[in-house]
């Protein structure tokens, strides 16, 4: 009998060595070694003798002669969610969700399986909560569907009521409470995790019923488990958003029948998750008009455009280093952009401590936001207002340089839907006049500080 293979394996990022180590090297979280038996490799002919041919000829075709096939998705019924998900829920995929604890990942779930249970047939089984709790946040949210549910841990279990029922939509919430009897470590663990959601992929694959997989998330904000559970579901989304602020926000980062550049918005109330239709309008509707420090800037979330408050609050530092701290953007480029106002306009601000946060718990990777980082941090200095009716983006170059952005246009109506009356932009991005709307192009950032202080 062929011995058993012990290896180490982190339970926060999947890291594998073959010897306990106290520190994971490579996500740096400390006792995340879980010892994990392997499975010994069945005896196989040597490399040296292949098969001719292989069993099934079959299986190798022309792409060119393949059918094109017509997937019909299933509309959940929120929109917000349907928009993510690239028009509905694919027949037989698998969404894996993430999200910190109280984002409200059960409730969105909760409300999807409400709305589909009127014309599909939808099994929620739960590892988290009894009978008796997800029964009270059923009337809570006001839900009156009839909706097949289980509380059960044990996968087999599960799966055995998903053959009997043969529900369309399979929900468990969450896998990190899911087990498979037949594994000798505890639920929750990397091998349970890993073995729980493959035989939940085979179910789907197998059966044409679709799968969402619940999961918690790790300190570091990714989904609990190694990061091969990424890799074997179809769709992974994840919630964004303090647990105090009302709104969330829920981004694909991994989708294969649709874009990853898409966002839902949904506002977080007693009555459940809402959709936010008109998340430029909500965004903005609770800032203060006309304070220095703040200034408008237009993302683009896939095919949405969404205008945002850039707040920056540049102060006097009582310490002898100035502190930088920034939410919802990458720190690094603020850094950048603080040190090209240091060297192109000569601002000192290497005594002040700079805070920079985008409004309404959004986070942003886009460059073109450099140019609003860069007046909002300006407007704090200097203690100069910006007009709550101007909009500015372009992306900063180290040399002081205004450079062009992507899909100006897109960005130029909503905010003129938003009743925005100037825009700030690169010169290169104008393609002519807008009625309604002031376009003015800029190069450098000395033109900036021309057109709005």
């Amino acid at each position: 009998m062929a011995k058993k293979k012990t290896v180490f394996v982190c339970r926060e990022c999947g890291y594998e060595t073959s010897k306990w180590l106290g520190k994971c090297p490579q996500c740096g979280t400390w006792s995340s070694m879980e010892e994990v038996e392997i499975e010994p490799e069945t005896s196989r002919p040597s490399a040296g003798t292949v098969r001719a041919k292989p069993k099934d000829i079959s299986k190798i075709v022309s792409l060119k002669n393949v059918e094109k096939q017509k997937i019909v998705r299933i509309v959940s019924g929120i929109g917000e969610l349907d928009r993510v998900l690239g028009g509905g829920i694919v027949p037989g995929s698998v969404i894996l969700a993430g999200g910190e604890p109280g984002i409200g990942k059960s409730t969105l779930f909760l409300q999807m399986a409400d709305k589909l249970s009127a014309e599909h047939k939808v099994l929620y089984a739960s590892g988290e909560e009894s009978q008796e709790q997800v029964a009270l946040r059923f009337r809570r949210l006001g839900l009156r569907s009839d909706i097949s549910f289980m509380a059960e841990t044990e996968l087999d279990e599960i799966l055995a009521a998903a053959n009997y029922l043969k529900p369309e939509i399979l929900i468990i919430d969450s896998i990190q409470t899911v087990f498979d009897p037949e594994l000798a470590s505890s639920a929750g663990s990397v091998t349970q995790v890993r073995e729980c959601a493959s035989r939940l992929v085979r179910y789907a694959k197998t059966t044409g019923s679709s799968v969402v997989i619940i999961g918690h998330v790790t300190r570091e904000g990714n989904i609990a488990g190694p990061r091969v559970l990424e890799h074997l579901v179809d769709t992974v989304l994840y919630f964004e958003g303090e647990t105090q602020s009302a709104f969330r926000i829920l981004r694909a980062v991994k989708n294969r029948f649709g874009s990853t550049n898409e966002i839902g918005v949904f506002d977080m109330k007693n009555e459940g998750m809402e959709e936010v239709t008109n998340p430029s309008k909500a965004m903005l509707d609770q800032r203060l008009k006309d304070v220095a420090g703040s200034c408008t800037y237009c993302a683009l979330e896939g095919s949405r455009s969404v205008l945002l408050e850039i707040e920056a609050l540049v102060s006097e530092t009582s310490f002898g280093n100035a502190r930088r701290m920034t939410a919802g953007v990458d720190y690094n480029r603020v850094s950048l952009i603080i040190a090209v106002l240091e060297k192109k306009i000569g601002l000192k601000l290497y005594n002040q401590d700079i805070y920079v946060n985008v409004g309404g718990g959004m986070k942003v990777s886009d460059t073109a936001m450099d140019l609003a980082i860069a007046v909002s941090i300006i407007s704090s200095f200097r203690n100069r207002v910006v007009s709550s009716d101007t909009a500015v983006f372009g992306e900063i170059g180290l040399t002081g340089e205004v450079r062009n952005i992507n899909q100006a246009d897109k960005r130029i109506l909503e905010a003129k839907r938003m009743g925005i009356k100037k825009i700030i932009l690169p010169a290169g991005n104008l393609s002519g006049k807008q009625e309604g709307i002031e376009l003015v192009g800029v190069r450098t950032i000395y033109d900036v500080l021309e057109h709005i202080f």
